[in-house]
């Protein structure tokens, strides 16, 4: 996977995240990531061929890096406890969205991230852009079916937590203290049925403006940090 940009360059450099090939631009002058490369062989490019390699914004310099190690099922219910906190993206497919969801995931100490293998964005290098480097931080699992894995974490104790303008709960009414999985949706559909009627409790994010619905990550970054600040506050 070919990566690019300062910041998640440096994030990878920092990394135990093994780097195989490191592409800089002509006179690229950023001294603090030229020294973090003293140990890497460089090969030094043109900017029109960097703009080939990377399809984006490059800033100067692009990495090749192994692709996403995804965690797997068995993982997460071996590392599962009474107070395990889990993100479940519903065939989210902005990979804009994802990468800011893992940023915010990282930051609030989710324990996992849990994507379906099917119809849904993958890691790939906009993801790991927009995430700032943080992808190995957090562990990502892929599964098959979410709602059999939905009714696994039920029998499991996990409280299943979705999204729903109507007939739900104010977010900020729910207990989040225990072992709990927050669903977030598809950006235009939303939570899809199935997944909506195994879902424990359905809340609402209140609407004061005209906008009646949010951007996926913001919404995700609300609900996150409320489980935050409950826990924070039950010590």
């Amino acid at each position: 996977m070919l990566v690019y940009g300062k910041n998640v360059a440096k994030e990878l450099l920092k990394s135990k995240n093994k780097v195989k090939k490191v592409y800089i631009q002509n006179g690229f002058k950023d001294e603090d990531i030229l020294n973090m490369l003293s140990t890497h062989k460089v090969n030094v490019v043109d900017k029109k061929t960097l703009d080939k390699l990377s399809n984006g914004t490059h800033q100067g310099i692009a990495l090749e890096i192994n692709d996403y190690n995804y965690y797997k099922e068995s993982d997460l219910f071996e590392e599962l406890t009474d107070h395990s906190f889990i993100v479940i993206l519903d065939h989210l497919e902005d990979p804009h969205n994802f990468g800011a969801i893992i940023r915010t995931c990282e930051s609030a100490g989710v324990d996992f991230i849990v994507i379906p293998k099917d119809r849904s964005v993958k890691v790939n290098s906009t993801v790991m852009k927009v995430s700032a480097g943080t992808l190995d931080l957090v562990k990502i699992v892929e599964v098959v079916n979410i709602n059999n894995f939905i009714n696994k974490l039920k029998k499991a104790n996990t409280w299943i937590v979705g999204t729903r303008l109507e007939d739900s709960t104010s977010y900020t009414d729910v207990d989040y203290t225990s072992s709990v999985a927050l669903v977030i949706g598809n950006e235009g559909k939303g939570i899809s049925p199935l997944v909506e009627k195994n879902c424990d409790y359905l809340v609402k994010i209140p609407m004061i403006g005209k906008t009646n619905s949010l951007n996926a990550s913001v919404a995700a970054g609300i609900l996150i940090y409320e489980v935050v600040r409950q826990r924070s506050n039950n010590g």
